[in-house]
């Protein structure tokens, strides 16, 4: 018995192994970090085609996707933001357990967030894409309209703005999409990760 009357069924149920073997692949966590506007979504999405085509099972947490469902309730205060991913990493490991790999396409601002997050995941089950496009390319992009609101300080504890940013100090991979294309940043990623993710046959 634990406390306040909780009994985890982990040890009875079957096992991550079980569920890889019946899907045919390793699950994990690809992690993408970066500003808003940066390509995080964009390059999530096109991941996840690229996985489907290879009969590989995915899902994409999205930053939006959450924020409109289980984390409805919370707001972009430094408490709240740290809720925000502690919420999503749980989500994501009980994925992981299930043999589903896992994109997470989020701003997560700072290393110790990113921290959090992957330990609650496993460290070994965790890769983190740095997604580096400059704050000025973003805010030239401002693909929902935020950098302006922003800017006239409609929106409070906006990153890049109003809140820092920290960069990642050793990334998996870093993609700058000022620079590199859609197909050129996939195929970066599929290079990293597909040896991982694969069953040998």
């Amino acid at each position: 018995m634990t406390d306040n009357n909780i009994y985890p069924i982990f040890d009875r149920m079957l096992s991550r192994q079980d569920k890889e073997e019946l899907l045919g692949q390793h699950s994990m966590m690809i992690w993408f970090t970066g500003l808003s506007g940066s390509g995080k979504s964009t390059i999530a999405i096109a991941l996840e085609r690229e996985f489907h085509k290879r009969g590989l099972l995915c899902r994409i947490l999205d930053g939006d996707n959450i924020r409109s469902g289980i984390n409805n309730n919370l707001g972009f205060t430094e408490a709240d933001r740290v809720e925000n991913i502690r919420r999503i990493a749980e989500v994501s490991k009980l994925f992981i357990d299930t043999g589903i790999i896992t994109i997470a396409a989020f701003i997560s601002p700072n290393n110790d967030i990113r921290e959090m997050a992957a330990n609650i995941i496993g460290q070994e089950n965790f890769l983190e894409v740095y997604v580096s496009t400059p704050l000025a390319e973003c805010e030239r992009r401002d693909v929902k309209g935020l950098y302006a609101k922003a800017r006239r300080g409609e929106i409070q504890n906006f990153t890049g703005i109003s809140a820092p940013f920290e960069a990642p100090a050793h990334p998996a991979l870093t993609l700058d999409t000022s620079v590199l294309s859609l197909e050129e940043s996939v195929n970066k990623l599929l290079d990293l990760v597909l040896s991982k993710i694969q069953i040998k046959k």
